[in-house]
């Protein structure tokens, strides 16, 4: 892992092109189980390698909902294996922890009329929701699907619906 720094955004000493995973939860974490998922997670980023060779990686906690993990792929680029062993790592945490982080390609959004709340919803949920007028193309949604930390720095993790590929859930 990275060392610290004194910046606030512990993905400051990581260039734009680094790799980036967003992993987000099917519901909010309390403050142990939160804990627990980063505690596991910085460890695993402290001996993360590949073919023996260190991975320079850092992550980040948003939300309450999603953790996101980068690396310098330009120090030593991650393998199948050592991406693996991070799905590995999130899985094991989903079980432990009764929650859902991997799969079913569900959508967030903030929810205007619960004070911007953070909600997970199917596709199909989300259409439907867009139908009725709940999400319009101005809802603020998140991607996590974004793959560069070049994209998360530049705000398209987290903007309006008709702004990313959630356009094509819109009426």
């Amino acid at each position: 892992m990275i060392s610290e720094t004194t910046s606030t955004d512990p993905f400051a000493p990581l260039p734009h092109d680094a790799r980036l995973w967003i992993f987000g939860t099917d519901r909010p974490l309390d403050a142990s189980e939160e804990a627990r998922l980063l505690d596991a997670v910085d460890s695993f980023l402290d001996a993360w390698q590949a073919h023996g060779k260190e991975l320079a990686a850092a992550r980040d906690w948003r939300e309450g909902r999603f953790l996101m993990v980068a690396v310098d792929e330009s120090v030593a680029p991650p393998t199948g294996c050592s991406i693996d062993a991070l799905r590995r790592l999130i899985q094991g945490m989903e079980r432990e922890l009764d929650v859902e982080m991997v799969g079913g390609g569900p959508v967030w959004y903030r929810d205007a009329a619960d004070g911007g709340a953070v909600r997970r919803v199917s596709r199909t949920e989300f259409r439907e929701a867009a139908a009725t007028g709940e999400i319009t193309a101005d809802t603020s949604v998140f991607d996590p699907a974004l793959v560069r930390l070049a994209d998360l720095r530049e705000g398209k993790w987290e903007r309006r619906a008709a702004e990313g590929w959630h356009a094509r859930l819109l009426p």
